[in-house]
């Protein structure tokens, strides 16, 4: 694109119009009928936000109003601050707006699928280029608003990360990632971001959008650097001065034309704690993660038999792992979550392991209802269950591990019999078929 030059912002509008908006019941799914003035307004402020303009052109941008026929003129300028109030009431900390054109994020995207680090989810793949643009994922869409939500429970103590690190300390208690042990994320941001693109619609009418969380070939953290949000963090994940990384993310893509949100430069420096803790080594390089080793991919998103050799690594991590979160100085600066659908389950706030293995299939579904644990399944569960109990083994001797995972071996399926005997020959001088 062609820098703008005086001449050139000098013929610069300050209103831009949009096709006319869809009727409510196609609002959710932005059309393929934008036309050449919506493309206009999204190369408007492709050019705003790649420094293409003048501070003069992207403050011209920034006060555009948007004509839709039939519709009343949208004053960005005004709106902007109204969404950020409705997100707040609605629970979310921080919102910001990002521009749509992600092209710079392409290569490190490409890259990183060739090498593999993906793993089995395939799906990453199978979207390729378009994690990278919003507007084919969803036709019509010009800008991207973005959320943050904390996630700690409100009575999270000061020192929540050395009761963590206890908690790891100990072999035969369960170790549940923080963010599962409430309710599951997907069902609480999607609801609330479709309340707020409810309240923008009741302010200005109808509008195309979708919105996602975690749900949608979309780079969410090069949205939400983009838009202001935090950082990468070294260990991949967003990184805000003033929430560390406790927090999820959300996304409304909007055949809107908003003014972008400046974003945040880096502020990780020289800082290594994230590589330096990761137990399997996944952090390969700074911002470059292998899922393959990830213990969260582990126990999460991996299918299959978990690596040998990976799980001494594994501790008593049964879904998920914080290391990287716990070890990194910005999270003195985590934010607690004002919804009380984060608060930890007592079942599932450092449990013994033997308890969770204990629970049948109606005891997991009864467990887990509402929880982003229950997508695992069972199955999944015990076997990474049998992982931990095999590293609680081998940390204590405890005949009770021991009985436990040998009672459970001849019901066991194939790939959890596998597991199990790996685990009972943990014991110091064990073997899988020794008695207690």
């Amino acid at each position: 694109m062609r820098p703008c030059t005086p001449s050139a912002r000098s013929r610069c509008r300050t209103r831009v119009v949009l096709p006319a908006p869809r009727p409510p019941s196609s609002s959710s799914r932005a059309g393929k009928s934008s036309g050449q003035c919506a493309r206009r307004a999204a190369a408007a402020w492709v050019a705003a936000s790649s420094g293409q303009c003048s501070r003069e052109g992207v403050s011209r941008i920034a006060a555009m109003e948007i004509e839709r026929p039939g519709q009343p003129a949208v004053n960005t300028a005004a709106l902007l601050p109204k969404i950020e109030a409705w997100a707040r009431a609605l629970g979310f900390s921080q919102i910001g707006v990002a521009p749509i054109d992600l092209h710079e994020a392409e290569p490190g995207l490409l890259a990183w699928l060739q090498a593999g680090f993906h793993g089995d989810m395939d799906y990453m793949a199978a979207h390729g280029l378009k994690r990278a643009r919003p507007a084919e994922l969803v036709p019509g869409t010009l800008s991207v608003i973005t959320a943050r939500m904390d996630y700690l429970p409100s009575s999270t103590p000061d020192d929540w990360r050395a009761i963590e690190w206890q908690g790891l300390r100990r072999p035969a208690q369960a170790q549940v990632s923080i963010y599962a042990r409430g309710r599951d994320y997907h069902k609480v941001l999607r609801q609330r971001l479709q309340k707020l693109a409810d309240q923008i619609a009741a302010e200005i009418g109808p509008f195309g959008h979708r919105c996602f969380t975690d749900s949608a070939p979309l780079l969410e953290v090069e949205l939400a650097s983009r838009s202001g949000l935090g950082w990468r963090g070294k260990h991949t994940l967003t990184l805000s001065r003033a929430a560390g990384s406790t927090f999820f993310l959300g996304e409304i893509l909007v055949d809107l034309a908003l003014p972008p949100t400046p974003p945040e430069s880096a502020h990780c420096g020289a800082c290594t704690a994230c590589l330096d803790v990761c137990p399997t080594a996944a952090i390969v390089a700074p911002y470059r993660l292998d899922a393959r080793r990830c213990i969260s991919y582990l126990t999460i998103e991996q299918d299959g038999p978990i690596p040998p050799e990976l799980r001494p690594a594994m501790g008593n991590r049964i879904y998920g792992c914080d290391d990287c979160q716990l070890a990194c100085p910005w999270n003195k600066f985590a934010q607690r979550s004002s919804l009380p659908d984060f608060d930890s389950r007592d079942a599932l706030n450092q449990p013994s392991l033997l308890v969770l293995w204990a629970w049948d299939e109606a005891e997991f579904l009864r467990r887990t209802e509402g929880s982003p644990i229950r997508r695992i399944g069972i199955r999944r569960w015990r076997r990474n269950l049998a992982v931990a109990l095999g590293n609680a083994l081998r940390a204590s001797g405890d005949p009770a591990l021991r009985a436990a995972l040998q009672a459970a071996l001849p019901a066991a399926d194939a790939q959890l019999a596998e597991h199990i005997e790996w685990a009972l020959a943990q014991a110091p001088g064990g073997h899988a078929g020794t008695a207690a």
